[in-house]
């Protein structure tokens, strides 16, 4: 018998400590669950535009690092080209000479 006094004592508490906690809960939050959402919505949209030109300028770096590479290789391509056409002519004369 004792022990069923106890166990609804304890249950009797627990309900009442949490209608309490939630009455003090509710008094004391900052702003309605509506107001809430509608924070939450506006910053989603706010996040969802950042992440949308965070996205547009990486694509735009990268196209403007692929335009600097590909002008880098054709640079590097026309002088490597140059140095070879050198060195063709500079060996045709030796060659010339050693079929004489």
């Amino acid at each position: 018998m004792d022990d069923l006094k106890a166990m609804v004592g304890f249950l009797v508490g627990f309900v009442l400590g949490g209608l309490i906690g939630l009455v003090v809960g509710v008094m004391l939050a900052p702003q309605s669950g509506e107001e809430t959402r509608a924070q939450l919505r506006e910053k989603s949209i706010e996040l969802k535009a950042r992440a949308e030109d965070l996205t547009e300028e990486g694509r735009a770096r990268l196209q403007e690092a692929i335009e600097e590479g590909k002008e880098a290789a054709a640079k590097r391509k026309e002088e490597l080209t140059k140095k070879l056409e050198a060195e063709k002519e500079a060996k045709k004369p030796a060659a010339k000479k050693a079929e004489a």
